[in-house]
């Protein structure tokens, strides 16, 4: 089981470097055995270490424990027994074993731990933060509070084993039970006077004038996710089949958090409700702040599949898998704390039933040519109910389903050409349906029948297909020379838009281009026609025996296009890559890397601005691994990494002269930008054949300079004077020292 690559990635900070360039011994010599303890140890606070320690514990301890073992052995019957745990005193600990005999059984256990430490610290007046009912109490001044420190906690075991019924028959299963407990960042905010709310529960202001709060409201997180997976597979000379059933089981024990807001809160100035001339806080909003807030629902799913392959021939093979999988949701409202449902509906019924259905041959009529060939069909079908559970003035709407029926197919061939090249074509063809927007399920019930709601948006599509053809080249010029260029392009287009029906009636109308035009029109990407080209090319160059380099470079655009002048236009990347491997003696290796990736979208928005966004990456590495002496084993690392998010915004012909002096004055949003500067040292000394010690220093620079959170200092303010901060530059050294004994 792998960690996430960024929990890898940052606790691997504090363990020895060495540990990944050690011989799998066990698997040689079975019976062998080791031990690893230190400790490890981190300058500065938790700001220092807020980006630095998310995943890996030192957010809020300046120590740990480091602690890994392992225990193997192999019996003369052939018994195998295998125990380890790495990252014991970690918040990323691990630990599992196995015992087996090869070609007849095997039993195995595992636990999995991870610590997520929101990074940034929030300093609130709000009691029983991270509960189902908090209460909201404005500070007196923004800084006044208790700082809270948001994390989420990952428990998985994993308990399973396999038989081998036959030589050809064998049945395996696994279950595995995850708790996840704490709280995340989340909050609620509305304004007044609103159509959602119109008066009297929303009560009209003075004219021209709104009422508005926003809270930060931690999601409470206490849930437990089970799963169980059982296998019967069969493997004969020609034709293998495996069957089988998973089932997934979510509960989450928090149904529904209850705020409460005690007293007054801020305008949007900063000051009481009520001062400088504004409106007091009205009941009205107070109450709709206060109402309860669901939270995810239980569901399970179960699934059977069937899968297989066989070989016609040494020349042809086929494969197949075919999938029915049954998903519920039927969570009671009441008994999580939810009230107002429609009447006689006392849970949502939910019902998600997908078939899968997949194949592929792949056959080598010639020497030199390969033909592949593969199918996929899915069918989504969401049968939950449609109620009237939205509210919007006196329009009362429905729930959405989704259903979804996929096809995709492919074909591709591949030649061996003369002077070794190698050329591949192939074409993917791609259909979705998404007829329920048209409301088939009312089509044979009579008029009464409610279909889907739809609103927000000026149009959609049922069905959209999309064609791609690549053409690959590859050819191994030299010894030391090869590469390869691919090409992409692909063409999506849809069926007649569909203009969702106005309130209070249901489903959509089938209209043309020229019908539904709307200049400042809202069509969602997911169906607007798109056009993609895609080239790809990578190099192997090994220009000396100690010297390997790979180029990699690779350029894409995908331009969109609707009956609007809004909505995304285009989106774009390219990425160029080196990669360089020395090996400067027997003793001493070096190895490097650059990467500069960029990725841009243009979009103008149905209110007038137009926004081109780019994120420009820089990343790059450098390690320096050998022995100093038969003794003593050095490695150097450094990581560079420049992430800048651009912010270009124009405004179009029709926006208004306040909206053209105020971009002029402001100058738009700023860069968001991330700097990262790691250096690592580490040694090994052997103090003998069993036995070394370790020494790990690394230091850690990180900058993040953001507005979503705060500004030149100033810190997101909420209505209660809850505030969200950042310290901006962060620097952490971390010492890091070990003793490791290997035995036998």
């Amino acid at each position: 089981m792998r960690k996430p690559y960024l929990a890898l990635l940052l606790a691997g900070l504090a363990v020895p470097a060495f540990a990944d360039t050690e011989p799998v011994a066990d698997i040689a010599n079975p019976n062998v055995g080791s031990v690893s303890v230190g400790g490890a140890f981190a300058s500065g606070d938790s700001r220092d270490r807020s980006l630095f320690g998310q995943y890996n514990g030192f957010r809020k301890d300046d120590a740990h424990l480091l602690l890994d073992f392992l225990y193997a052995d192999r019996d003369p019957t052939g018994l195998y027994t295998r125990v380890e745990g790495l990252n014991l005193g970690l918040d990323t600990r691990e630990a599992r074993a196995l015992v087996e005999r090869q070609g007849d059984w095997r039993v195995f256990g595992e636990y999995w731990g991870l610590v997520r430490y929101y990074p940034r610290t929030i300093n609130t007046g709000v009691a029983g933060a991270g509960t189902t009912a908090p209460i909201v109490t404005r500070l007196d001044t923004p800084g006044s509070g208790s700082d809270l420190d948001l994390k989420t906690e990952r428990k998985r075991g994993t308990v399973g084993g396999q038989k081998w019924i036959s030589p050809r028959l064998m049945f395996e299963a696994t279950f595995t039970n995850e708790e996840k407990n704490g709280a995340r960042i989340f909050g609620r905010g509305f304004t007044c006077p609103s159509g959602a709310a119109p008066a009297p529960v929303c009560p009209a202001l003075a004219s021209g004038v709104n009422q508005w709060a926003l809270l930060m409201l931690p999601e409470p997180i206490d849930s437990t996710t089970r799963q169980i997976e059982a296998k019967l597979n069969y493997l004969g000379d020609r034709f293998a089949l495996s069957g089988g059933y998973w089932g997934s089981f979510y509960e989450n024990h928090n149904g529904a958090m209850v705020p409460t807001v005690v007293g007054n809160l801020n305008n949007p100035l900063g000051n009481p409700m009520g001062t400088g001339g504004s409106v007091a806080l009205t009941t009205g909003l107070r109450n709709i702040l206060q109402l309860p807030m669901a939270l995810p629902p239980d569901n399970q799913a179960h699934q059977l599949s069937l899968g297989g392959n066989y070989a016609f021939s040494n020349t042809t093979r086929a494969n197949f898998r075919y999938a029915y999988t049954h998903g519920t949701q039927k969570d009671d409202f009441l008994s999580k704390g939810l009230v107002g449902a429609p009447a006689g509906v006392s849970n949502y019924g939910g019902v998600l039933d997908t078939t899968l259905v997949q194949g592929t041959l792949v056959s080598r009529p010639m020497p030199l040519l390969q033909v592949t060939a593969m199918g996929r069909y899915e069918d989504r079908e969401d049968k939950s109910p449609l109620q009237l559970y939205n509210v919007e003035g006196t329009n009362r709407y429905t729930n959405g389903t989704y259903s979804l029926k996929k096809t995709f197919g492919k074909l591709e061939g591949s030649y061996q050409l003369p002077y070794g090249l190698r050329g591949t074509l192939g074409f993917d063809y791609e259909k979705m349906n998404r007829g329920q927007f048209e409301s088939p399920e009312c089509l044979d019930t009579g008029s009464d029948c409610i279909g889907d709601s739809i609103a927000g948006i000026t149009a959609l599509r049922a069905r959209t297909n999309e064609k791609t053809w690549r053409a690959d080249l590859r050819r191994t010029m030299t010894e030391t020379l090869s590469g390869s260029v691919t090409y992409f392009h692909s063409d999506r287009d849809g069926s007649s838009w569909l203009k969702p029906n106005a309130l209070p009636a249901t489903g959509a109308t089938e209209v043309s281009d020229d019908q539904i035009y709307n200049r400042t029109g809202i069509f969602p990407a997911m169906f607007m026609n798109r056009k993609r080209d895609k080239v790809r090319g990578l190099v192997d160059w090994s220009p000396a025996d100690r010297v390997s380099l790979q180029f990699a470079g690779e350029w894409g655009e995908d331009d969109y296009s609707a009956p609007t002048t809004k909505g995304l236009e285009k989106t774009g990347m390219y990425l160029l890559g080196v990669d360089a491997a020395y090996s400067i003696n027997e003793s001493w290796k070096a190895t490097a890397y650059y990467t500069f990736n960029q990725q841009s979208l243009n979009v103008a928005h149905s209110t007038g601005y137009v926004a081109q966004l780019k994120d420009r990456n820089n990343t790059a590495g450098l390690s320096l691994m050998g022995k100093a002496s038969e003794k003593l084993r050095l490695a150097f690392d450094v990581l560079y990494i420049y992430d800048r998010n651009i912010y270009n915004q124009s405004l179009d012909s029709a926006a208004s002269a306040a909206n053209v002096a105020f971009l002029a004055s402001s100058g738009g949003l700023p860069d968001v930008v991330f700097r990262n500067f790691r250096v690592k040292l580490s040694s090994r000394y052997a103090l003998n054949r069993n036995a070394d010690v370790g020494v790990d220093l690394v230091h850690d620079r990180q900058q993040l300079n953001e507005w979503t959170w705060g500004y030149n200092g100033v810190s997101f303010l909420y209505s209660d004077n809850t505030t969200v901060s950042l310290q901006p530059n962060q620097n952490v050294t971390v010492i890091a020292l070990t003793y490791n004994y290997r035995f036998r």
